[in-house]
């Protein structure tokens, strides 16, 4: 376990917090400064001009995502506002730059209102190949994040309602099929009906489970047909008809429950009302609804996942986002679609169904761990370095395919640029 005094040193020591910039060209002679500068720079200037599309020629806007926030809803921290959730913004820069060589600014913008956060980011997209939106709180986020898919022509991606959304889908994927279920037949039951769990039952649906096998349960109980109290448009959206009024009641003969809510929420008596060969993602941090040795002390036929490193089945963002952002970048895509989405799905489980060698570098990051395909590895880890290999160009095809790319590519040359990414980066 990670101590305070750990976390606060490790933030603080040396340069302090976690990013930096640095140059790309040599800087080493008054010839070289006067190219970066004047009178050299104002050539590009004048190119980007005439050519808009230039800027991705002359400039680091195609490689260069903004990770924005109002710290409304950081972590499990809650409303800590724009500058305490600033770590954790450069944090989510490093893991952009770690695993797929993406270049990150961390934007805070110090508004509650949704409209100004949604301005704020037209003002300064033009700088971006792609916004990250990050930790802001329901139901705000997803009228941000569809204002500016809207009205800007550069990737925008609500990682909250997304990443969990997809990697979960992978994990939901490959555990359908190990336990002999099929997707068009389970019931999903979700505890939580915030950004993450409606855009998780979204992407289920859109997979192939059925609407009226969907039920979602907030702090107020079932969300059902008829209900009044504490409801949105989002949760309208899943309102089920159903008798069931409280998460005991939805969870009787469920095939699949998704945890994102709080920890400790589902009992054993809720597990063992399950269908039989049940499949639990607890998805709560930093502690799960239910913990996988409570879940195997009652049902040894279940299938769990949580957010956790040190259970098996961890649903981590990371295994989404950079590599996502690496595709649609690399494509000059305009927008984040759900071919984009599905396409990332698809890639994630088919790594973890491949049976290929595990690299040596994952093994020794989670040493003595299991990771045949099954019960106990049902998605990659974050660690894997295939997992760029994988997703990266499944979403670049997917983009190019559905019309959203602004340029073609030679995917097996891309792949050879992504294996020296990975070298590039197998050393930060």
């Amino acid at each position: 376990m990670i101590t305070k005094e750990e976390a606060l040193r490790y933030h603080a020591e040396g340069r302090p917090g976690k990013l930096k910039v640095v140059p790309t060209k040599p800087t080493v002679t008054a010839e070289h400064l006067s190219l970066a500068y004047s009178p050299g720079v104002a050539e590009p200037c004048r190119e980007i001009a005439a050519h808009p599309d230039d800027a991705y020629r002359y400039t680091a806007k195609g490689n260069l995502v903004a990770v924005v926030s109002n710290g409304t809803a950081v972590l499990g921290l809650g409303n800590i506002g724009a500058l305490a959730g600033k770590p954790v913004m450069e944090g989510k820069g490093v893991l952009f730059k770690r695993f797929a060589d993406v270049d990150v600014f961390d934007i805070e913008i110090d508004s509650e209102d949704p409209e100004e956060v949604i301005r704020a980011v037209q003002l300064i997209a033009p700088t971006f190949g792609g916004i990250n939106l990050e930790d802001i709180r329901a139901p705000e986020c997803f009228r941000i994040e569809e204002e500016l898919i809207e009205t800007l022509d550069i990737p925008v991606f609500h990682d909250d309602q997304h990443g969990t959304a997809i990697i979960s889908g992978a994990a939901l994927l490959n555990a359908v099929d190990i336990q002999g279920k099929r997707l068009d037949e389970v019931r999903v039951v979700f505890s939580g009906a915030g950004a993450s769990a409606i855009s998780c039952a979204r992407l289920y649906k859109d997979l192939g489970v059925l609407a009226e096998n969907l039920i979602l349960v907030d702090s107020r109980g079932v969300i059902h047909t008829g209900r009044e109290e504490g409801m949105t448009s989002q949760k309208e959206e899943f309102a089920a008809d159903t008798s069931a009024r409280t998460l005991a009641d939805a969870m009787k003969g469920a095939d699949v429950f998704v945890g994102l809510s709080q920890a400790g929420l589902v009992t054993p008596e809720m597990v063992r009302d399950m269908a039989p060969k049940p499949i639990i993602f607890a998805m709560a941090n930093p502690d799960p609804e239910i913990s996988p040795p409570q879940v195997r002390e009652i049902r040894d036929d279940a299938i769990t996942a949580t957010g956790r490193s040190d259970y098996a089945n961890q649903v981590n963002n990371v295994l989404g986002f950079p590599f996502i952002f690496r595709g649609a970048l690399d494509v000059r895509a305009r927008k984040i679609n759900e071919q984009m989405k599905q396409a990332a799905v698809q890639a994630l489980a088919e790594l973890a169904r491949r049976g290929e060698a595990i690299p040596e570098v994952v093994k020794r990051a989670y040493p003595g761990e299991a990771m045949d395909f099954g019960p106990g590895y049902i998605i990659p880890k974050p660690f894997d370095p295939r997992v760029l290999l994988y997703v990266a160009p499944a979403v670049a095809q997917a983009a190019i395919e559905s019309g959203v790319a602004r340029q073609e590519m030679d995917l097996r040359a891309y792949e050879q640029q992504l294996q020296m990414r990975i070298v590039e980066v197998s050393s930060l």
